[in-house]
């Protein structure tokens, strides 16, 4: 899981880099690189649920994203766990 604010990306910065970073970050779904996305209230940032190996994995995916030079990441590793109701 990752916490992600976003520091330094001005109104129109992120508004010129956003139709790209939706584009990636759908694909980065697609591909089920990404799991789930909340974006935090106050637009500063958000929170992703992502398939990595460790914290260079977690870059190397990011690194594509015109948001990345802008993002303060907290990587928080988690265990899935599948519950199976019967």
């Amino acid at each position: 899981m990752l916490n992600i604010q976003l520091n330094g990306l001005d109104t129109e910065t992120r508004m010129k880099l956003l139709p790209r970073e939706q584009e990636l970050v759908k694909e980065l779904e697609q591909n089920g690189t990404i799991v789930d996305t909340f974006i935090k209230l106050d637009m500063s940032g958000i929170f992703i649920i992502m398939m990595a190996t460790d914290s260079e994995d977690v870059h190397t995916k990011l690194s594509t994203l015109p948001y990345y030079p802008y993002m303060k990441i907290e990587i928080i590793p988690v265990r899935v766990v599948n519950n199976v109701n019967q």
